[in-house]
């Protein structure tokens, strides 16, 4: 506990003073001392009612209270299977605190996440710490007293507890929801009921969620890692995107997956908190927190993959329509836009002469009009005057006497 509260002292006499100044006040009591004389402190009734009153108007989530509980035949206080569990908690919390992930008042234990069957799935520690990069975390410590696929039963609850809409979902939303089982994935996480309780991660996916692993070996946990891989795999690893260049987008959607983080308490300890520690659950190497719950291949790859195949489609597609530009069959010159669409376009049968291009087809127009103005200037010309004889008076090219012989 000194290394939570006190992070910098070398010792904790200050944090046991206090505790044994609260102790005198009812506030606090020990509930066990473990093998290694270290003591298991907890909050009295009182003292988690003073507790509720300092912090939850604040906004901070107070733990459950842990009630004193006898053996009915001695009369012992039990605390048998907490100590262990409890100190590796609070361990974990204090590296993180340690290394700047979390201030001392934003962890919280035992925080009960409710299913649709009614189930509460608890985790062990939820550390807010928005200023290191994680807005969020779900914690699970196992001292490997779990089996492996009992931990892929709590990874598949906390990622169906991310796919819940809240009672007061829109009646529409709901019910498209309860039409097909995928139909959640449609739904933006700010509609569903995560965004009620936690704030944004900051990334794609819903909250992650990370298992510490304590006083155990080497290769159990390797063997748990490789069970939670393979067996949860649905939960936590990311899809193709659904697009039309699959061949040129390597992007992977994180949207609908819980992005899971593992490490030991040792190495925490060890190295802190802060250091590259931390394995993400589909990737070989151990990196620093905020890198592994980061998605690199994920939406900004995406983006600038898909931008790039759409731009090379885009030019794609204009070689080949230039490619099927055609030519004049006058002068040899290529049609353009304008003439090639009145040439395909459902007027067509106005465009005239459709293997000619537009200044073709323009020569042709105006020849025409010519011929027509031609023709409408003729119709308008008036007729020469008729040859007609007076009385009396003889025709052209005959005398009075009779008709001229030497004209026929």
């Amino acid at each position: 506990m000194w290394k939570l509260t006190r992070p910098g002292n070398q010792h904790d006499k200050l944090v046991r003073d206090t505790l044994l100044d609260l102790e005198d006040h009812h506030l606090v009591r020990i509930e066990l001392v473990r093998e290694d004389q270290r003591q298991v402190w907890v909050l009295t009734r009182r003292g988690h009612g003073e507790a509720k009153k300092l912090l939850e108007p604040k906004g901070i989530r107070i733990s459950a209270l842990r009630e004193e509980k006898y053996d009915p035949v001695t009369r012992e206080l039990l605390g048998a299977g907490y100590d262990d569990h409890a100190a590796a908690v609070t361990s974990t919390a204090a590296e993180l605190h340690r290394a700047g992930i979390g201030h001392r008042l934003g962890f919280a234990t035992e925080i009960g996440h409710r299913l649709a069957d009614g189930y509460v799935q608890r985790a062990d520690l939820v550390v807010r710490a928005p200023q290191a990069g994680v807005p969020v975390m779900l914690l699970e410590i196992d001292r490997r007293t779990e089996d492996a696929h009992d931990l892929v039963v709590k990874l598949r609850r906390y990622w169906e507890w991310g796919r819940l809409l809240p009672k007061d979902a829109d009646k529409r939303t709901v019910e498209v929801v309860r039409s097909r089982p995928d139909a959640i994935e449609h739904v933006g996480h700010e509609q569903r009921l995560w965004r009620r309780v936690y704030p944004p991660t900051g990334r794609e996916g819903l909250v992650p969620v990370a298992f510490v692993f304590a006083d155990t070996t080497e290769s159990k946990v390797a063997n748990t890692i490789a069970v939670l891989e393979e067996t949860g795999r649905r939960y936590w690893a990311p899809r193709r995107y659904d697009t039309l260049y699959l061949e040129a987008v390597t992007a992977r959607d994180y949207r609908q997956a819980v992005p899971v983080v593992v490490t030991t308490l040792e190495q925490l300890q060890k190295h802190g908190a802060d250091a590259a520690v931390w394995r993400r659950l589909g990737r070989t190497t151990e990196q620093t927190l905020t890198d592994a719950l980061d998605n690199p291949d994920g939406d900004v790859l995406y983006r600038r993959q898909y931008a790039q195949a759409e731009a090379e489609d885009e030019r794609h597609r204009a070689v080949e329509r230039e490619a099927r530009r055609p030519v004049c069959k006058r002068c040899g010159r290529k049609f353009t836009n304008e003439r090639w669409e009145e040439t395909t376009a459902r007027t067509a049968w106005k465009a005239g002469d459709l293997s000619v291009c537009g200044r073709c087809h323009a020569d042709d127009v105006a020849r025409q009009e010519a011929a027509a103005e031609a023709a409408r200037r003729q119709a308008a010309a008036p007729e020469p005057e008729a040859d007609v004889q007076e009385p009396g008076k003889p025709r052209r090219g005959m005398s009075a006497r009779g008709p001229d012989p030497g004209k026929p």
